[in-house]
């Protein structure tokens, strides 16, 4: 009997020793009591892409959003519809870890489809009550049997308690394509936005060069250009115009419309403007230093304007500065254009239909073309050409003009002794800068 007491003492302090052991040198030393917890799982599959065919439809789905604007809706879902296609669908959430019920979809179709088939769609749906909804899809049938096959969109510009700083002004560029590699104006206007105060550089991306990618990659990195692969060929073929009797296909340019109006959603809570412009343009204050004293010295006058409306001036890229200061040789073998040089302007011609591009505020924006918005909660004020306008370095437009007849204009090299340093520094980075 004392032999088995004796046995059982030493082996409970065996134990002990063993565990006291385990605990010492565990390199956590409560990971082994205390489990920890795993991260939770969605039930579903989440869209990683940008583009999302809908199961069942010919339709696709590009983001959604919190938007309740519209009495009776909470939420918003951009997508690109096939026009002649476009049947019920039923709204459903993810609400926290169950799915909600289904909810009756409404659809509000955009003017600017320009007769192609496929057009800019967004879809209105109603959260039921209860529902902390954080996921979103949409569905052919009210009670569908498998809900979890689905591919569900993340709901973005919710209200949470990480507040992000408010931004003042985001640019919008709506679609790369063609492997576009015009390094040099590319990096020019990237660096004339921050000059300007531009904070944020949102580029639809459909296909690029491998210099302006390398060059993107580290603005990105620094967090100043956000970059949305827009793979929009691999679901329809594209015009790349907007005519649809000359340029053929199923979309519109790239799916321009839906881009612009996906980067003003996307815009809507971290930024109080957005500039919707291409890359080749450039918005410029002649009478401020920059875009915030501008909209400060508008803002107390036109703080319920939706749109403002800026003139487009072309600077055609045919005509050269005659001195050539600015035919820099670090520059000589980086592809594209040379803003500097360019200092002819165009006066448009008025009499004509003379489109504009736009600053918006774009919590009064619902849809948007490219060069009026088509509807709002604001309204429209049209700047003076002398106050600001869009320098738009590209072929001539009124080609009947001699360069005696043209405006010059040297706007640009107010800001020479900060830009050129910055594009060389930019360019370097990207390993394309040419050491002298």
């Amino acid at each position: 009997m004392e032999i088995r007491k004796s046995r059982a003492v030493i082996f409970l302090l065996m134990l002990a020793y063993l565990l006291i052991t385990v605990f010492v040198t565990s390199p956590s030393n409560t990971s082994w009591i205390v489990p920890k917890p795993k991260p939770f799982k969605l039930p579903f599959l989440t869209s990683q892409q940008s583009i999302t065919p809908l199961t069942n439809t010919k339709h696709f789905l590009v983001s959604a959003f919190m938007d309740q604007r519209r009495k009776g809706f909470d939420v918003r879902i951009i997508g690109i519809f096939r026009r002649d296609s476009i049947h019920p669908l039923h709204c459903i959430f993810f609400c926290g870890g169950l799915f909600s019920e289904t909810t009756p979809a409404s659809f509000l179709s955009h003017f600017a489809h320009f007769g192609y088939p496929f057009g800019p769609v967004d879809v209105l749906c109603s959260i039921p009550e209860s529902c902390k909804a954080t996921h979103v899809t949409l569905l052919t049938k009210q009670n569908p049997v498998n809900i979890s096959d689905q591919l569900w969109l993340p709901i973005r510009n919710r209200k949470t308690h990480n507040k992000e700083t408010r931004m003042n002004f985001t640019v919008c560029i709506s679609t790369l394509f063609g492997d576009y590699n015009n390094v040099l104006q590319f990096t020019q206007s990237l660096e004339m936005y921050k000059l300007l105060g531009v904070n944020r550089v949102v580029i639809y991306n459909n296909s690029c060069g491998p210099e302006l990618t390398r060059l993107l990659n580290g603005y990105s990195q620094e967090g100043f250009v956000e970059i949305i692969q827009w793979p929009i060929n691999k679901y329809l073929n594209s015009s790349r115009g907007w005519k649809v009797q000359v340029d053929k296909g199923d979309l519109q340019y790239f799916g321009q419309i839906v881009t612009l109006n996906e980067c003003i959603y996307r815009s809507m809570e971290r930024s109080r403007y957005v500039l919707l412009n291409d890359i080749d343009e450039i918005i410029m204050p002649y009478q401020h230093d920059n875009l915030n004293s501008m909209m400060e010295a508008l803002q107390p006058k036109y703080s319920k304007v939706a749109e403002f409306l800026l003139e487009s001036h072309v600077f055609p890229n045919k005509y050269f500065e005659p001195s050539g200061r600015f035919h820099l040789p670090q520059w000589s073998n980086v592809s594209g254009t040379n803003i500097l040089e360019h200092i002819y302007r165009e006066d448009p011609d008025r009499k004509i239909y003379h489109p504009h591009k736009m600053i918006v505020q774009p919590k009064l924006v619902e849809q948007t073309s490219v060069h009026e918005v088509l509807r709002k909660f604001g309204g429209r004020y049209i700047v003076p050409w002398e106050l600001c306008r869009f320098i738009h370095i590209h072929v001539a437009r009124r080609t009947s003009l001699k360069l005696e007849q043209l405006n010059e204009d040297k706007r640009l090299w107010d800001f020479q002794e900060k830009l050129i340093p910055n594009v060389d520094k930019a360019l370097k980075r990207a390993g394309l800068l040419t050491e002298n």
